[in-house]
């Protein structure tokens, strides 16, 4: 007799066990046993000692030298910046050590980290720093020369220091076997990080997290690989003997980088293997080098690396799970990965700046079964699916995805009126539209902003992108809505191919798949890759005005 996702979740949850969870007052479940806040995770990974943390090209660094680089640099923000809790301190740069090293020092002084975007413009930095009131910059070379001029005091890193900047190495000194994390108090509630959000419709906001938010992440990213073991048959003690070792291929300013995968890392004591920038063909050399155990990222990541024409010549063997989020994940994805990495666990997982990334989950025999849904909410996460007025709707009916957790963070920063639209008694309205089926799994339909109205008729992007998905000439897609006079909108494809295929050829295929009104009346086909943004999620307004130009 098979056990269920109830049995299961009650197992884990139970008292005494790792994953026990415990009521607020506001009665959200929490886990129990996470880390209050961030200097706890910080101190409880010292005891994996010499292990290596950090891998990025041919430098590492330790459990042990991580622990004392982040405690020097907090206690120099403290003494010589006059940092202290509460106090905005912004770092820009790619993904190099230094990034973590600055992220645990930041929180570990008691001040609230604020990731920028290194992908963004002089212009588009100025008001992250402008905005946090960010008292304190620490940059690498290139954002360095971007940032100039803000007033801001700059610490720099991999790159020269201009006239007023400090170099990074310069601040910390010496750095001693010996020291300790400078004195403050912190609490669950406290405030520990802004992240900014993609701003596809207007200016970026700034999502607040709680230390709280900060410490459920990676026992919210533990759970799901537990339960999925469980699920499976098999004893979750087996897992506990081995070190995974994750490439991270997706930015630490993003979410994803940073909370599904380094503090989840910091949390289970693996190692984790950085990218200045993703590269299947760098990735493909790292797996086989550093023995890669996860990779984890956005579906883009895994479907190139897949699509790669060298992927058979590195030795993959050591590569147990890939899992991505973050996106839409077209269901031919596990397929492919299923069918061209045999024994692999793929994963699927669904967040959002605004819920310190993972919330829910789909892997092993559930996402084979139900390719096209993101899975089971995490044990400490509500699910709700809302009409316009907020109310909520039956099993199978399209509406709203609304979350409530331990997960969901405080607000956004300075802008109370974005708060309180976004946040309503204590749920999370995450703008995407969604179905809940009868067994709970949740199946995201599109972005509310994405749907496209043709003549009254809602055709949601995903699935006709899901559907282009499957045709083996599409590399990539993007659905998007073209305006008509008559009908209001028309559906769109833009599209990459790896081998020719015509407009007339893909018509046929889709209308075999999907309803005759869904399938595009227009297709542009590019040769370069379609345009996204740091986490992953393509650029539809941007994509729109280029072809509409055309």
């Amino acid at each position: 007799m098979s056990i269920t996702h109830a049995q299961v979740q009650a197992q884990l949850t139970a008292e005494g066990q790792l994953f026990e969870t415990e009521e607020l007052e506001s009665g959200i479940r929490t886990w129990k046993h996470a880390p209050g806040h961030f200097r706890t995770m910080l101190e409880n990974s010292r005891w994996q000692g010499e292990k290596d943390f950090l891998i990025y090209e041919d430098e590492r660094i330790s459990y042990e030298q991580h622990y004392r680089l982040a405690a020097t640099l907090a206690n120099r923000l403290v003494e010589e910046y006059g940092v202290v809790k509460g106090d905005r301190v912004a770092i820009a740069m790619r993904n190099y050590p230094e990034w973590v090293v600055s992220f645990s020092a930041v929180l570990a002084a008691g001040a609230i980290a604020v990731p920028l975007n290194a992908w963004w413009t002089a212009q588009e930095l100025a008001y992250g720093v402008s905005d946090s009131g960010a008292k304190v910059l620490i940059a690498d070379g290139e954002r360095a020369e971007r940032l100039a001029g803000t007033g801001v005091p700059l610490i720099v890193t991999r790159g020269t220091p201009q006239e007023g900047t400090r170099a990074f190495d310069e601040v910390l000194g010496e750095v001693r076997a010996d020291v300790t994390l400078p004195s403050v108090e912190l609490s669950p509630e406290d405030p520990a990080t802004i992240f900014y959000t993609s701003g596809t419709t207007g200016l970026p906001k700034g999502a607040l997290g709680s230390h709280r938010n900060l410490g459920q992440a990676p026992m919210t990213v533990a759970y799901s690989l537990i339960r999925a073991v469980v699920m499976a048959g098999k004893d979750p003690s087996g897992t506990t003997g081995e070190r995974r070792v994750t490439l991270l291929t997706v930015p630490l300013f993003h979410v994803t980088g940073c909370f599904a995968v380094m503090t989840g890392t910091m949390f289970t004591g693996g190692a984790l293997a950085l990218m200045y920038k993703w590269d299947p063909l760098l990735a493909l050399q790292l797996i086989e080098r550093e023995k890669i155990t996860g990779m984890t990222g956005v579906p883009t990541n895994a479907w190139q690396l897949l699509s790669h024409p060298d992927v058979d010549k590195y030795d993959l063997s050591s590569l147990t799970g890939i899992s991505y989020g973050g996106a839409p994940a077209p269901p031919k994805l596990m397929e492919r990965i299923t069918n061209e990495l045999p024994g692999r666990a793929p994963s699927n997982g669904y967040g959002m700046t605004e819920t310190t990334a993972l919330a829910i989950n789909n892997s092993g025999a559930d996402y084979a079964r139900k390719p096209d849904s993101i899975g089971l909410p995490s044990a400490v996460v509500d699910v709700r699916i809302s009409d316009p007025s907020g109310a909520p709707l039956p099993v199978g009916e399209v509406g709203e995805l609304c979350l409530r957790g331990p997960n969901v963070i405080m607000g956004y920063w300075n802008k109370p009126s974005a708060t309180a639209e976004t946040f309503v008694d204590g749920w999370l309205h995450t703008g995407d539209l969604a179905r809940v089926d009868e067994e709970g799994f949740v199946y995201i339909v599109d972005r509310a902003k994405d749907m496209v109205i043709r003549g009254g008729e809602n055709v949601y992007c995903a699935e006709v992108e899901a559907a282009l998905f499957e045709h083996p000439s599409v590399d990539d897609a993007a659905v998007i809505g073209v305006p008509h006079d008559e009908l209001g909108e028309e559906v769109g494809a833009v599209i990459r191919l790896s081998a020719p295929a015509t407009p007339e050829e893909l018509t046929a295929f889709l209308k075999e798949r999907i309803a005759g009104f869904k399938v595009p009346a227009h297709f542009w086909f590019r040769d370069a890759e379609l345009p996204r943004n740091p986490g992953g999620k393509i650029l539809k307004t941007r994509l729109r005005q280029e072809v509409l130009a055309l």
